[in-house]
């Protein structure tokens, strides 16, 4: 999947002489991690809830009522705006723009195009729901863990296992924990108990939150 095909286009932006305390307000409102700040069609940075609250003064709680208020209506984003802004084009893969959020501890990512026009945005939010949608948990179904050896074509031989059952998959994922090569299968059907039969008579180890509860629980 490409961000282009789920990226938000339908996004607040902020001009540098918005107000703090309305971007603020906006941030709040929006339940948003951070705003992207344009002059006219130009994108010119971004602004964080971080940056936002670090904005006033910190002497503030020794300044009476009015002074401010003065603060604040004066206060604008140009103040505050981050510059240095990263951006992507709309054919990165999903996978990849999660992987440079999570490097780089960004909450979101100014989507351009060729002529480098701010075409879209992608923040967590979006990277969230787009996980639940991968993993297929809305469509219903019985999820399956089968631990699995590292060696090519063993989700191959599950998947077929599954398919020649008459069973739909709805998702599969692939998740690692402690050097231990998990496969995920959502399956189509509410009673998953045939299925687990059939991959345990073929050798392979399925698995639940009960095998691990010595981890997470420290006994």
């Amino acid at each position: 999947m490409y961000v282009g095909l789920k990226m938000l286009k339908d996004f607040v932006t902020v001009t540098p002489d918005t107000l703090v305390k309305e971007a603020d307000k906006i941030l709040e409102d929006n339940q948003l991690w951070m705003l992207l700040v344009k002059d006219g069609e130009e994108l010119v940075g971004y602004v964080t809830k971080e940056d936002v609250r670090a904005a006033l003064p910190s002497v503030i709680s020794s300044l009476e009522k009015h002074e401010v208020n003065y603060l604040l209506s004066k206060l604008a984003v140009r103040e505050v705006v981050r510059k240095t802004i990263t951006t992507i084009p709309p054919e990165t893969e999903i996978e990849a723009a999660a992987d440079l959020m999570f490097e780089m501890n960004l909450s979101g990512l100014a989507v351009v195009d060729e002529n480098k026009k701010l075409i879209g945005y992608i923040n967590r939010n979006k990277m969230l729901e787009l996980l639940v949608e991968e993993m297929g948990l809305k469509q219903g179904g019985s999820r399956i863990v089968v631990d699995v050896e590292e060696r090519t074509g063993v989700l191959y031989e599950v998947a077929g296992i599954i398919s020649n059952m008459k069973y739909n998959i709805i998702s599969t994922g692939l998740f690692h924990h402690n050097n231990r090569r998990m496969v995920v299968v959502r399956v189509d059907t509410e009673d998953a108990s045939p299925v687990v039969a059939a991959l345990q008579e073929r050798g392979y180890m399925v698995v639940g939150p009960e095998d691990f509860m010595s981890e997470w629980s420290g006994k």
